[in-house]
């Protein structure tokens, strides 16, 4: 995995968030850090023997 994988998405890896008026914000995925620390994981949703998904 390189460096350029675990830059926040969020903010580019600049640590900062700008609303629509150009205020600038901390990232509050990153914290501010402009690196992704934590990788979200999802679990596939459950299927029956005919491949549909249960709810």
């Amino acid at each position: 995995m390189s460096d350029r994988d675990l830059i926040c998405k969020a903010c580019d890896g600049h640590g900062l968030l700008r609303d629509d008026e150009s205020w600038q914000y901390t990232c509050t995925i990153c914290s501010g850090t402009g690196f992704a620390t934590m990788t979200q994981k999802t679990t596939p949703p459950s299927t029956d023997d005919m491949n549909r998904v249960m709810e």
